[in-house]
């Protein structure tokens, strides 16, 4: 039975949810993109926001669906967050947000949950708010509706090597593709072109009116090597900020010193440490 006061929230809690995700608009922002597309209301949305309101006033948040993704999560909330989940069979496919909060739930949720396929406990959450020193190179632009035959094979190139699974095992890839052709609808892939074949490519995959976050980026191998990387994000940046948010986001792998030399080579600062688990 839990005594810790968590409830779900809905439409009437709007205003407090959105006051905790402007406080964090980096961790925030993919639920901050699903409560701006679909409000509250749960059957409307793919997922269920939870709070924790300990003292008659929403502190935390968290959201339960294909990604457990916590946002102003102290101690006490994530202990709290972690009773009720645990009681019940995972549905999330990865635990993802500020280290301290995910970190924190993992440890409380790991013997309920089973082992994890992967933890990456530190990746660096990085922001540019205006454009790079670096000039953008001109070649990487916006994918075209009739180019998602070529870039789709680059982006299962670069999510099987980032995520250690392929997207193509669960359905032969149908929905992966559905995702990347929405990002191309959507105005939001990035690519450079040598003839047919992408040798570099990047999408807004987080949408908001306070940032907007990169992920996919993605260099070929047969190009790596050659400097061209911090060029393109530079051209990424520069299309987003100009077109899409006020600032640009991302989180990174630790270990990646090639991307994190890139980042920083475009001007993108540290806000702090996300971690992720992947199941």
């Amino acid at each position: 039975m839990l005594t810790v006061p968590i409830r779900q929230l809905g439409e009437p809690e709007r205003a407090a949810v959105e006051r905790i995700l402007d406080a964090d608009p980096y961790a925030g922002a993919q639920i901050a993109e699903r409560v701006a597309a679909h409000g509250l209301n749960w059957w409307r949305s793919d997922g269920r926001i939870y709070g924790y309101e300990p003292r008659r006033q929403i502190e935390s948040i968290i959201w339960s669906g294909a990604h457990l993704v916590p946002v102003g999560a102290t101690p006490p909330a994530t202990a709290a967050f972690a009773d009720l989940l645990g009681a019940e069979p995972r549905i999330c496919s990865s635990i993802i947000g500020r280290s301290e909060a995910v970190l924190d739930l993992w440890d409380r949720l790991g013997g309920n949950w089973g082992p994890a396929r992967d933890v990456r406990p530190h990746q660096p959450l990085l922001v540019i708010d205006r454009d790079s020193a670096v000039r953008p190179d001109p070649a990487v632009r916006l994918v075209r509706a009739s180019e998602v035959d070529q870039l789709f094979p680059a982006a299962v190139a670069m999510y099987t090597e980032e995520v250690g699974v392929s997207p193509m095992q669960d359905d032969g890839g149908r929905g992966y593709r559905r995702r990347i052709a929405e990002l191309v609808k959507s105005k939001r892939a990035y690519a450079r072109f040598d003839g047919d074949l992408v040798i570099f490519k990047a999408e807004l995959a987080i949408v908001t009116r306070r940032t907007t976050q990169v992920q996919g980026v993605w260099v070929h191998p047969s190009y790596r090597g050659r400097g061209l990387a911090t060029a393109a994000m530079a051209a990424v940046v520069a299309d987003a900020l100009r077109r899409v948010a006020p600032t640009v986001s991302l989180y990174v792998n630790d270990y990646n010193t090639a991307a994190r030399h890139v980042y920083a080579n475009c001007g993108f600062t540290s806000a702090g440490s996300f971690a992720t688990v992947l199941f």
